[in-house]
């Protein structure tokens, strides 16, 4: 018996379709052309049997059609000369009585995607415009916007005026697709104009209309513009019972209506934003992910003019361990803009719980998001993260040092209890973020830690098998602060360590800081003192609570649309560059950077030199930086290329952009090192895993890029690497023309 997919299964097939005693029996008949769509919508290419599907479409049987006509609309652009046959077929059903019929066979005619059809389309549409069906007529619409897609043909000014006219349509539905018809065949002309009688026909007709129709519409009313301030109030009144509708998307088209026709009046903004509340809350805790991510974007939004709006609601936006990371990034983010004097204790408690999550970057924006509390609350927060040293947990170390150093630069008055909790931690750090935190606190305020120095000549002692020269720079500027304050303890290991770095050290930026230092000390303490006297902290940055309330008019534009789901500037020139209505999410708008800005180009650049076979990079990876340096040193060198560099681009940009392709980086050096180093590591979803050093010489301006694998997969190295080359390319485009030379 032939097997599913085989070419004895196909012919058995085109032969039972040709067997005229099967024919005769309509159930097995239709069998059969059932086999036939199951094998098609299995990948098994049934092209071989157009002829025969192209005969069985001469039925009464609308099942039987609809079969035989998704079947050519699938093989005709395969089959061109062959579907021509189907046209006679097709044009005779269009004049079938029964409506069904009718609307089957024009909405598959329109559906054929084949260049020469118009003269053939033309007429059946037309006629379908004026269909007494209503069906008929709601697929004559749909079918002069895909026509005019499809073809590209000049905009029939006759189809415009016809399809103005079919808004006035008993029917609700064939209103709506004349909306979308028209939008989409005058797109290069700016849409459908709405002026103020089909503005308040809608208005008159949207009772009438389901609820997509009436979020369609409401979105459309936002092109009118009200003559007089009666005319506004008129319109809201009518838009007010939507407000209650319980579809969210309707409420929400409805409350952008009333905010951009109530500009003028701020307390009828506040009034529907209050009453907004109820739905977005429902919406947050929707078991749609992408529902319940875009409302949380909106909840963001609304606290950037309403800051507390949704205060009595805090425990809403409480982390469920179900959540998706991206989820609880902005769940996190909203509760630091929740926090005030009677739920401090309840939201910090859920950050605390947080911090311990199996994820690590989860973690470690629960950790900074207390960071960020402890602004206003220093004394609570301190508290808490010196408990979280308790785990003794190697990334909440880390993460929790990179917090302390923020805090005592912000908010000096910490400086007394982070110095008490600092003690005892240096076992449980090993990433390079973690060593330059803790070093520069032992560094500035070494005077309140008993074992700074102790902890420092560890470093030092092990100078020689640290591989970032960022931590080496810090701890020789740690040194020389602490010196200051504890000359006694700190005399010969900054000798031994300022030696290492002009005799020994290999990497430039590091021996020329030692050099610095060296001559420095040697023209006096008091010059020394005067080098390095600057402010330990700087409270003039301000807490949380002297935040500055933005008025809602500057967002309200961007209200219900994709926009707050990614960042305004960042989708403006998404919109300008690429042209897309709709992207899908692919990474949190609540981490954002200034290589945002880049994302528009690196996705353009993309999009033209695609490479020639699709790699698809994982998020959910994290790589140690002694499982980097085993993997590297064992792995041999697969790839060298270099990369001329545009001077006014920072390398920084570089690494966030990158970042966004899920190609994180496990180490890199200060802007301004000479020369500028940075260590990435990638893995696509067949476990192959990348390893990538970067390093810029800013004598000849070039990127050198070094790449190795560790597999055995030729394709997907080449095909990482030219994602690679393609991103680096979109970082320089942006900011000016580029040369590549591989």
């Amino acid at each position: 018996m032939p097997y599913l997919g085989s070419e004895d299964a196909v012919w058995e097939l085109k032969k039972a379709l040709a067997n005229p005693h099967l024919q005769g029996d309509r159930l097995r008949y239709r069998t059969v052309i059932h086999k036939v769509i199951r094998h098609m919508t299995h990948g098994v290419d049934v092209s071989s049997v157009f002829m025969e599907m192209v005969k069985a479409s001469a039925t009464v049987d609308i099942v039987q059609k609809k079969l035989v006509y998704l079947y050519m609309c699938t093989y005709a652009p395969q089959k061109p000369d062959l579907a021509l046959l189907t046209i006679n077929t097709l044009c005779k059903d269009c004049s079938d009585p029964n409506p069904m019929v009718r609307g089957l066979a024009l909405r598959s005619m329109c559906n054929l995607r084949m260049p020469g059809l118009q003269e053939y389309i033309h007429q059946p549409v037309q006629n379908g415009l004026r269909d007494k069906a209503s069906y008929v007529r709601r697929v004559a619409v749909l079918g002069c916007a895909k026509v005019h897609k499809q073809q590209d043909v000049e905009i029939d000014g006759a189809i415009v005026n016809e399809l103005y006219s079919l808004l006035r349509d008993p029917d609700p539905i064939v209103l709506v697709n004349c909306l979308r018809a028209l939008e989409e065949i005058l797109r290069k002309e700016g849409g459908v104009v709405i002026n103020k009688p089909i503005a308040h026909h809608l208005l008159n007709r949207i009772a009438d209309l389901d609820q997509w129709g009436q979020s369609e519409v409401l979105t459309f009313l936002l092109r009118y513009k009200p003559r007089s301030e009666e005319e506004v109030f008129d319109i809201l009144n009518i838009v007010d019972n939507y407000l209650k509708s319980t579809h969210v998307s309707v409420v929400m088209g409805a409350t952008k209506l009333f905010l951009v026709l109530a500009k003028a009046f701020p307390h009828v903004q506040s009034d529907v934003l209050i009453r907004l509340k109820a739905p977005l809350l429902a919406a947050c805790t929707s078991e749609s992910r992408e529902m319940c991510f875009a409302a949380l974007c909106h909840v963001r939004e609304i606290l950037r003019s309403l800051p507390g709006h949704f205060g009595n609601h805090y425990k809403k936006f409480f982390c469920s361990y179900n959540d998706p990371h991206y989820i609880k990034n902005q769940k996190i983010d909203i509760l630091c803009e929740l926090v005030n004097d009677e739920n401090v204790h309840n939201i910090l408690e859920e950050l605390r719980v947080c911090c311990t999550d199996v994820s690590t970057q989860l973690a470690h924006t629960a950790v900074f998001a207390i960071g960020r509390i402890a602004r206003t609350y220093s004394e609570k927060c301190v508290k808490i993260l010196a408990g979280l040293l308790d785990y003794k947990q190697e990334h909440i170390t880390s993460a929790v040092m990179q917090t302390f150093r923020d805090l005592v630069w912000l908010c000096p008055q910490c400086t007394a209890s982070v110095c008490q909790a600092v003690p005892g931690c240096e076992d449980n750090i090993q990433d390079n973020e973690g060593k330059q935190a803790l070093i520069w606190l032992l560094g500035m305020h070494g005077e309140f830690i008993p074992n700074a120095p102790y902890v420092l000549e560890d470093y030092a002692e092990n100078v020689k098998t640290e591989v970032s020269p960022t931590v080496k720079m810090e701890l020789l500027a740690a040194l020389v602060r602490l010196f200051l304050s504890r000359p006694a303890e700190c005399q010969d290991i900054l000798g031994r360590l300022i030696h290492y770095c002009i005799e020994e050290e290999a990497n430039m930026a590091v021996r020329d800081r030692g050099l610095f230092y060296y001559r420095l000390l040697s023209s006096g303490i008091n010059e020394v003192k005067k080098v390095l006297s600057g402010p330990k902290s700087d409270s003039s940055l301000g807490v949380l609570a002297d935040r500055t309330e933005q008025p809602i008019n500057s967002w309200v534009t961007f209200f219900n649309t994709l926009t707050p789901l990614y960042d305004k500037k960042l989708w403006e020139s998404i919109a300008a560059n690429s042209g897309k209505c709709e992207l899908p999410i692919a990474r949190n708008p609540a981490t954002r950077s200034l290589a945002e800005d880049l994302h528009t180009s690196l996705d353009s650049e993309l999009s033209q030199k695609e490479p020639p076979h699709v790699i698809t990079l994982v998020s959910n990876i994290s790589m140690t930086p002694e499982q980097f340096e085993e993997k590297w040193v064992s792995l041999v060198t697969d790839h060298c290329w270099a990369i001329e560099w545009k001077k006014d681009v920072e390398p920084d940009l570089l690494q966030s952009s990158l970042h966004m392709l899920n190609i994180y980086t496990i180490a890199k050096s200060k802007p301004g090192t000479e020369p500028w180093k940075s260590y990435l590591y990638a893995q696509d979803s067949k476990e192959n895993v990348f390893l990538v050093e970067l390093m810029l010489c800013t004598g000849s301006w070039s990127l050198k890029t070094t790449v190795k694998e560790d597999g055995e997969n030729k394709t997907a190295l080449n095909d990482f690497m030219s994602l690679l080359q393609h991103a680096v390319s979109a970082v320089l485009n942006s900011l000016g023309e580029n040369t590549v030379n591989a």
